[in-house]
Protein backbone atom coordinates (compact mmCIF):
# COMPACT_ATOMS: atom_id res chain seq x y z
CA UNK A 1 0.00 0.00 0.00
CA UNK A 2 2.79 2.38 0.88
CA UNK A 3 4.52 1.73 -2.45
CA UNK A 4 1.33 2.56 -4.36
CA UNK A 5 0.98 5.88 -2.57
CA UNK A 6 4.53 6.88 -3.44
CA UNK A 7 4.33 6.00 -7.13
CA UNK A 8 2.24 9.00 -8.31
CA UNK A 9 4.58 11.50 -6.69
CA UNK A 10 7.61 9.76 -8.21
CA UNK A 11 5.97 9.76 -11.66
CA UNK A 12 5.11 13.45 -11.29
CA UNK A 13 8.69 14.21 -10.34
CA UNK A 14 10.00 12.38 -13.39
CA UNK A 15 7.46 14.13 -15.58
CA UNK A 16 8.59 17.53 -14.32
CA UNK A 17 12.26 16.67 -14.85
CA UNK A 18 11.72 15.35 -18.37
CA UNK A 19 9.81 18.50 -19.34
CA UNK A 20 11.90 21.01 -17.39
CA UNK A 21 12.96 22.84 -20.58
CA UNK A 22 9.34 23.52 -21.55
CA UNK A 23 8.50 24.70 -18.03
CA UNK A 24 11.49 27.06 -17.99
CA UNK A 25 10.48 28.49 -21.36
CA UNK A 26 6.88 29.06 -20.26
CA UNK A 27 8.08 30.70 -17.04
CA UNK A 28 10.45 32.97 -18.97
CA UNK A 29 7.68 34.03 -21.35
CA UNK A 30 5.42 34.94 -18.44
CA UNK A 31 8.18 36.82 -16.59
CA UNK A 32 9.30 38.62 -19.76
CA UNK A 33 5.77 39.80 -20.54
CA UNK A 34 5.45 41.18 -17.01
CA UNK A 35 8.83 42.93 -17.00
CA UNK A 36 8.51 44.50 -20.43
CA UNK A 37 5.27 45.72 -22.06
CA UNK A 38 6.87 45.53 -25.51
CA UNK A 39 7.93 41.90 -25.19
CA UNK A 40 4.94 40.62 -27.18
CA UNK A 41 5.15 43.38 -29.78
CA UNK A 42 5.40 42.19 -33.38
CA UNK A 43 8.73 43.98 -33.82
CA UNK A 44 10.32 42.29 -30.80
CA UNK A 45 9.07 38.82 -31.73
CA UNK A 46 10.31 39.31 -35.30
CA UNK A 47 13.71 40.45 -34.01
CA UNK A 48 13.99 37.35 -31.81
CA UNK A 49 13.30 35.02 -34.75
CA UNK A 50 15.70 36.91 -37.03
CA UNK A 51 18.51 37.10 -34.46
CA UNK A 52 18.23 33.46 -33.42
CA UNK A 53 18.26 31.97 -36.92
CA UNK A 54 22.02 31.38 -36.87
CA UNK A 55 22.01 30.37 -33.19
CA UNK A 56 19.44 27.69 -33.96
CA UNK A 57 21.60 26.13 -36.66
CA UNK A 58 24.69 26.14 -34.42
CA UNK A 59 22.69 24.49 -31.64
CA UNK A 60 21.41 21.72 -33.91
CA UNK A 61 24.95 21.02 -35.07
CA UNK A 62 26.24 21.01 -31.50
CA UNK A 63 23.46 18.61 -30.48
CA UNK A 64 24.49 16.12 -33.17
CA UNK A 65 28.06 16.19 -31.86
CA UNK A 66 27.08 16.03 -28.19
CA UNK A 67 24.90 12.97 -28.88
CA UNK A 68 28.09 11.17 -29.92
CA UNK A 69 29.66 12.13 -26.55
CA UNK A 70 31.76 14.80 -28.25
CA UNK A 71 31.85 18.57 -28.21
CA UNK A 72 32.43 21.23 -30.88
CA UNK A 73 33.98 24.51 -29.75
CA UNK A 74 34.76 25.67 -33.28
CA UNK A 75 31.24 26.43 -34.56
CA UNK A 76 31.42 30.16 -33.78
CA UNK A 77 34.73 30.48 -35.62
CA UNK A 78 33.45 28.42 -38.58
CA UNK A 79 30.45 30.76 -38.74
CA UNK A 80 32.90 33.66 -38.90
CA UNK A 81 35.01 32.19 -41.72
CA UNK A 82 31.84 31.45 -43.72
CA UNK A 83 30.64 34.99 -43.09
CA UNK A 84 33.98 36.42 -44.26
CA UNK A 85 34.24 34.17 -47.33
CA UNK A 86 30.77 35.14 -48.59
CA UNK A 87 31.46 38.86 -48.21
CA UNK A 88 34.97 38.53 -49.66
CA UNK A 89 33.74 36.82 -52.81
CA UNK A 90 30.99 39.37 -53.31
CA UNK A 91 33.05 42.50 -52.70
CA UNK A 92 36.70 41.72 -53.43
CA UNK A 93 36.17 39.33 -56.35
CA UNK A 94 33.21 41.19 -57.83
CA UNK A 95 30.55 38.47 -57.59
CA UNK A 96 27.75 41.05 -57.77
CA UNK A 97 25.31 39.24 -60.05
CA UNK A 98 22.60 36.91 -58.70
CA UNK A 99 24.56 33.88 -59.95
CA UNK A 100 27.68 35.32 -58.31
CA UNK A 101 25.83 35.76 -55.03
CA UNK A 102 24.67 32.14 -55.22
CA UNK A 103 28.23 30.96 -55.87
CA UNK A 104 29.46 33.01 -52.89
CA UNK A 105 26.84 31.36 -50.69
CA UNK A 106 27.92 27.92 -51.87
CA UNK A 107 31.56 28.78 -51.11
CA UNK A 108 30.66 29.89 -47.59
CA UNK A 109 28.75 26.67 -46.87
CA UNK A 110 31.45 24.48 -48.43
CA UNK A 111 34.19 26.17 -46.37
CA UNK A 112 32.23 25.53 -43.19
CA UNK A 113 31.68 21.89 -44.18
CA UNK A 114 35.37 21.39 -44.93
CA UNK A 115 36.41 22.58 -41.47
CA UNK A 116 33.70 20.40 -39.92
CA UNK A 117 35.04 17.42 -41.86
CA UNK A 118 38.54 18.24 -40.60
CA UNK A 119 37.26 18.14 -37.03
CA UNK A 120 35.52 14.84 -37.65
CA UNK A 121 38.51 13.22 -39.32
CA UNK A 122 40.91 14.16 -36.54
CA UNK A 123 38.51 13.13 -33.76
CA UNK A 124 37.32 9.87 -35.30
CA UNK A 125 40.30 8.49 -37.18
CA UNK A 126 43.19 9.99 -35.18
CA UNK A 127 41.36 9.41 -31.86
CA UNK A 128 42.20 12.84 -30.48
CA UNK A 129 40.03 14.39 -27.71
CA UNK A 130 37.20 16.47 -29.24
CA UNK A 131 37.73 19.29 -26.75
CA UNK A 132 41.37 19.76 -27.79
CA UNK A 133 40.72 19.31 -31.50
CA UNK A 134 37.84 21.77 -31.75
CA UNK A 135 39.54 24.27 -29.45
CA UNK A 136 42.59 24.26 -31.73
CA UNK A 137 40.35 24.47 -34.80
CA UNK A 138 38.51 27.41 -33.27
CA UNK A 139 41.78 29.31 -32.83
CA UNK A 140 43.07 28.42 -36.28
CA UNK A 141 39.88 29.23 -38.18
CA UNK A 142 39.45 32.52 -36.37
CA UNK A 143 43.03 33.38 -37.33
CA UNK A 144 42.31 32.60 -40.98
CA UNK A 145 39.32 34.97 -40.86
CA UNK A 146 41.58 37.74 -39.53
CA UNK A 147 44.19 37.06 -42.21
CA UNK A 148 41.61 37.30 -45.01
CA UNK A 149 40.14 40.56 -43.74
CA UNK A 150 43.30 42.06 -42.19
CA UNK A 151 41.15 42.58 -39.11
CA UNK A 152 38.82 45.01 -40.90
CA UNK A 153 35.11 44.59 -41.65
CA UNK A 154 33.93 43.94 -45.19
CA UNK A 155 30.74 45.78 -46.12
CA UNK A 156 28.46 44.39 -48.79
CA UNK A 157 27.55 46.77 -51.63
CA UNK A 158 23.76 46.80 -51.48
CA UNK A 159 22.85 49.58 -53.88
CA UNK A 160 19.61 48.52 -55.65
CA UNK A 161 20.77 50.03 -58.96
CA UNK A 162 24.50 49.31 -59.11
CA UNK A 163 24.37 45.98 -57.28
CA UNK A 164 21.10 44.14 -57.79
CA UNK A 165 22.43 40.83 -56.45
CA UNK A 166 23.89 42.31 -53.27
CA UNK A 167 20.72 44.30 -52.64
CA UNK A 168 18.53 41.19 -53.08
CA UNK A 169 20.78 39.22 -50.71
CA UNK A 170 20.59 41.95 -48.05
CA UNK A 171 16.83 42.34 -48.58
CA UNK A 172 16.41 38.62 -47.97
CA UNK A 173 18.25 38.87 -44.65
CA UNK A 174 16.36 41.93 -43.46
CA UNK A 175 12.78 41.20 -44.44
CA UNK A 176 10.07 38.61 -44.04
CA UNK A 177 7.26 37.08 -46.03
CA UNK A 178 4.41 39.46 -46.91
CA UNK A 179 1.71 37.27 -45.35
CA UNK A 180 2.88 36.48 -41.81
CA UNK A 181 5.89 38.79 -41.59
CA UNK A 182 8.11 35.89 -40.52
CA UNK A 183 11.74 36.60 -41.53
CA UNK A 184 12.90 34.67 -44.58
CA UNK A 185 15.92 33.47 -42.61
CA UNK A 186 13.56 32.00 -40.01
CA UNK A 187 11.77 30.02 -42.72
CA UNK A 188 15.13 28.63 -43.83
CA UNK A 189 15.79 27.51 -40.26
CA UNK A 190 12.34 25.92 -39.99
CA UNK A 191 13.18 23.76 -43.00
CA UNK A 192 16.41 22.62 -41.33
CA UNK A 193 14.60 21.93 -38.03
CA UNK A 194 12.01 19.75 -39.76
CA UNK A 195 14.67 17.94 -41.78
CA UNK A 196 16.88 17.12 -38.81
CA UNK A 197 13.88 16.23 -36.64
CA UNK A 198 12.87 13.68 -39.28
CA UNK A 199 16.48 12.51 -39.66
CA UNK A 200 16.91 11.85 -35.94
CA UNK A 201 13.44 10.48 -35.32
CA UNK A 202 12.69 8.23 -38.28
CA UNK A 203 15.93 7.26 -40.02
CA UNK A 204 18.57 4.63 -39.39
CA UNK A 205 21.22 7.33 -39.31
CA UNK A 206 19.56 9.06 -36.35
CA UNK A 207 19.11 5.85 -34.38
CA UNK A 208 22.67 4.72 -34.98
CA UNK A 209 24.03 8.15 -34.05
CA UNK A 210 22.25 7.92 -30.69
CA UNK A 211 23.48 4.33 -30.22
CA UNK A 212 27.03 5.43 -30.94
CA UNK A 213 26.89 7.98 -28.14
CA UNK A 214 25.03 5.70 -25.73
CA UNK A 215 27.55 2.88 -25.87
CA UNK A 216 30.37 3.18 -28.38
CA UNK A 217 31.83 -0.27 -27.64
CA UNK A 218 28.48 -2.01 -28.01
CA UNK A 219 27.84 -0.19 -31.29
CA UNK A 220 31.25 -1.22 -32.58
CA UNK A 221 30.68 -4.85 -31.60
CA UNK A 222 27.34 -4.74 -33.41
CA UNK A 223 29.20 -4.02 -36.63
CA UNK A 224 28.52 -0.28 -36.79
CA UNK A 225 31.22 1.87 -38.34
CA UNK A 226 31.41 4.18 -35.32
CA UNK A 227 34.13 6.37 -36.78
CA UNK A 228 32.01 7.17 -39.83
CA UNK A 229 29.06 8.31 -37.75
CA UNK A 230 31.22 10.44 -35.46
CA UNK A 231 32.80 11.99 -38.55
CA UNK A 232 29.33 12.67 -39.98
CA UNK A 233 28.23 14.50 -36.82
CA UNK A 234 31.16 16.92 -36.99
CA UNK A 235 30.75 17.36 -40.75
CA UNK A 236 27.08 18.26 -40.31
CA UNK A 237 28.00 20.63 -37.49
CA UNK A 238 30.44 22.42 -39.79
CA UNK A 239 27.87 22.49 -42.59
CA UNK A 240 25.25 24.08 -40.34
CA UNK A 241 27.79 26.60 -39.03
CA UNK A 242 28.56 27.49 -42.66
CA UNK A 243 24.87 28.07 -43.39
CA UNK A 244 24.62 30.14 -40.19
CA UNK A 245 27.49 32.32 -41.42
CA UNK A 246 25.65 32.94 -44.69
CA UNK A 247 22.52 34.00 -42.80
CA UNK A 248 24.56 36.35 -40.62
CA UNK A 249 26.03 37.96 -43.74
CA UNK A 250 22.59 38.46 -45.26
CA UNK A 251 21.15 39.91 -42.07
CA UNK A 252 24.00 42.26 -41.17
CA UNK A 253 25.25 43.23 -44.63
CA UNK A 254 28.76 43.15 -43.23
CA UNK A 255 31.42 40.56 -42.41
CA UNK A 256 33.81 40.81 -39.47
CA UNK A 257 36.38 38.25 -38.32
CA UNK A 258 35.22 38.47 -34.70
CA UNK A 259 31.57 37.69 -35.42
CA UNK A 260 30.34 34.60 -33.60
CA UNK A 261 32.56 35.04 -30.54
CA UNK A 262 30.91 33.01 -27.78
CA UNK A 263 28.19 31.66 -30.08
CA UNK A 264 29.52 28.13 -29.63
CA UNK A 265 29.10 28.39 -25.86
CA UNK A 266 25.52 29.63 -26.20
CA UNK A 267 24.82 26.75 -28.58
CA UNK A 268 26.19 24.20 -26.14
CA UNK A 269 24.24 25.85 -23.33
CA UNK A 270 21.02 25.62 -25.36
CA UNK A 271 21.62 21.93 -26.07
CA UNK A 272 22.28 21.17 -22.40
CA UNK A 273 19.29 23.20 -21.23
CA UNK A 274 17.26 21.24 -23.77
CA UNK A 275 18.05 18.03 -21.94
CA UNK A 276 20.96 16.58 -23.91
CA UNK A 277 23.47 14.57 -21.93
CA UNK A 278 27.11 15.61 -22.15
CA UNK A 279 28.03 11.94 -21.78
CA UNK A 280 26.29 11.23 -25.09
CA UNK A 281 23.34 9.22 -26.35
CA UNK A 282 20.65 11.69 -25.38
CA UNK A 283 19.19 14.76 -27.06
CA UNK A 284 16.29 15.82 -29.28
CA UNK A 285 15.77 18.50 -31.90
CA UNK A 286 12.57 19.77 -30.27
CA UNK A 287 14.12 20.38 -26.86
CA UNK A 288 17.22 21.89 -28.46
CA UNK A 289 14.98 24.44 -30.18
CA UNK A 290 13.38 25.17 -26.79
CA UNK A 291 16.85 25.57 -25.27
CA UNK A 292 17.78 28.14 -27.92
CA UNK A 293 14.68 30.19 -27.16
CA UNK A 294 15.40 30.01 -23.42
CA UNK A 295 18.88 31.46 -23.93
CA UNK A 296 17.44 34.03 -26.36
CA UNK A 297 14.67 35.17 -24.02
CA UNK A 298 17.09 35.65 -21.13
CA UNK A 299 19.16 38.02 -23.25
CA UNK A 300 16.11 39.65 -24.84
CA UNK A 301 14.25 40.53 -21.65
CA UNK A 302 17.39 41.88 -19.99
CA UNK A 303 18.06 44.03 -23.05
CA UNK A 304 14.48 45.32 -22.98
CA UNK A 305 14.85 46.19 -19.30
CA UNK A 306 18.24 47.91 -19.88
CA UNK A 307 20.34 45.39 -17.96
CA UNK A 308 24.05 45.74 -18.89
CA UNK A 309 25.57 42.88 -20.91
CA UNK A 310 27.96 41.64 -18.20
CA UNK A 311 25.23 40.62 -15.72
CA UNK A 312 23.58 38.80 -18.63
CA UNK A 313 26.64 36.59 -18.93
CA UNK A 314 26.55 35.83 -15.19
CA UNK A 315 22.89 34.79 -15.34
CA UNK A 316 23.41 32.66 -18.45
CA UNK A 317 26.32 30.91 -16.77
CA UNK A 318 24.19 30.20 -13.70
CA UNK A 319 21.45 28.71 -15.87
CA UNK A 320 23.95 26.40 -17.56
CA UNK A 321 25.07 25.09 -14.17
CA UNK A 322 21.46 24.55 -13.08
CA UNK A 323 20.69 22.74 -16.34
CA UNK A 324 23.69 20.42 -15.92
CA UNK A 325 22.57 19.61 -12.37
CA UNK A 326 19.05 18.84 -13.59
CA UNK A 327 20.39 16.57 -16.29
CA UNK A 328 22.63 14.79 -13.80
CA UNK A 329 19.55 14.16 -11.71
CA UNK A 330 17.70 12.74 -14.72
CA UNK A 331 20.43 10.27 -15.54
CA UNK A 332 20.50 8.72 -12.09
Amino acid sequence: MERKRLRPSIDLRRLLKSNSAYLILIGLIIISSILSPVFFSAQNITNIFRQQASAMLLAIGSMLVIITAGIDLSTGAILAISNVCVAYFITKLGFFTPSGILLSIVVGVVVGTVFGCANGAIVSWLNMPPFIVTLAMMTMVRGVAYVITYGSPIRLPVDPVLNVGGHAFFYFGQNGDPFLGVPYTAWIVVVFIVFFWFLMRFTTFGRILVSTGSNTDAARLAGINVKRYIFSAYALSGFLAGVAGVLITARAGIATPNVGNGFELNAIAAVVIGGASLSGGKGTIGKTVVGVFIVALISNVMTLTNVPPYPQQIIQGAIIIIAVLLNAGKDK
